[in-house]
């Protein structure tokens, strides 16, 4: 912890901040180095970087998407003060108060960004970033074809997907993916945070909900639903769930498809760590449906 504090602030003495008094590692992301910078002659402010960064476009991607949510959706998210291919800084948000009053105005404001920003395709002008992979963005008429090939079928040839699926499991996804338009209904295009458990939600200084590390793109809303579903959303999120539903006329079958539309996110997690928090074991299970019958 004491390294990547170091490091980071030697990343903001390298940016002329040179006003950064010590950084205090943060805690919560998964993908790269993050902490809260004190500044001598200016407010705290929040700066992650990558040791060895994927690719010189992860932060511009992340800044882009934090506009965009903001600009077009109408979603609070921190000011970025820097992005450049080694670093991001932003503006300090508070930790989420935990009410169920600040979950329903979330629900209010998640559902004013998906019904605000309805698109005729799927996809985005660029590719951008889901921790530390390529979120592939290419756009697509078909929100099903969209899916298939780059929210599920896309993280295949991954070394770790690889050794944890067997072939059946791979044939199995592929069957889902066939099955899409039986499975799913159809569903317009949205401007999605596109990585929305709940260490992403947070708050304003003045208490209001606040949204972080985004991989945005415009698909279907429930891709954002059913990350906060069932990532273990906090017990005061449960009106969070019917407010929205209620906002959005959600049909009374809407739970019964997170798993499916939640395969996305439990690939790339399975993809990217060692530790994959259940994801593989959760994978099998949605998939055991569309094994093969001998």
């Amino acid at each position: 912890m004491m390294r990547s504090a170091t490091y980071l602030q030697e990343c903001l003495l390298r940016a002329e901040m040179g006003d950064v008094v010590a950084v205090e590692p943060a805690t919560g992301g998964l993908a790269a180095l993050a902490g809260i910078a004190t500044r001598r002659d200016a407010p705290p402010v929040f700066v992650k970087a990558f040791a060895d960064a994927p690719a010189d476009d992860v932060f511009a991607a992340e800044a882009e998407g934090l506009a965009a949510l903001r600009e077009l959706g109408g979603m609070a998210t921190p000011e970025v003060i820097l992005a450049d291919r080694k670093l991001l800084v932003l503006s300090v948000l508070r930790p989420r108060p935990r009410s169920e009053a600040f979950w329903e105005q979330f629900a209010h404001a998640l559902a004013r960004l998906h019904t605000s920003t309805v698109h005729p395709r799927f996809g985005w002008h660029r590719d951008n970033w889901l921790g530390r992979r390529r979120q592939i963005n290419t756009w697509d008429d078909d929100g099903f074809a969209f899916f298939a090939e780059h929210r599920l079928l896309r993280w295949l040839g991954q070394p770790r997907v690889e050794a944890a699926l067997d072939r059946e499991d791979r044939a199995a996804l592929e069957r889902l993916c066939h099955r899409l338009p039986e499975v799913l209904p159809e569903r317009p295009a949205c401007l999605t945070h596109g990585d929305l458990w709940a260490q992403n939600v947070l708050a304003t200084p003045d208490g209001q909900p606040a949204l972080i590390d985004p991989a945005v793109s415009y698909m279907w809303a429930e891709v954002d639903l059913a990350h906060v579903w069932s990532t273990a959303p906090p017990p005061e999120a449960h009106r969070f769930f019917a407010t929205y539903a209620e906002l959005t006329s959600l049909d009374r079958d809407w739970p019964t498809r997170m798993p499916i539309v939640q395969l996305r996110q439990h690939l790339a997690v399975l993809a990217q760590f060692d530790d994959d928090w259940g994801a593989a074991d959760q994978i099998r299970a949605t998939l055991a449906p569309f094994r093969a019958r001998t």
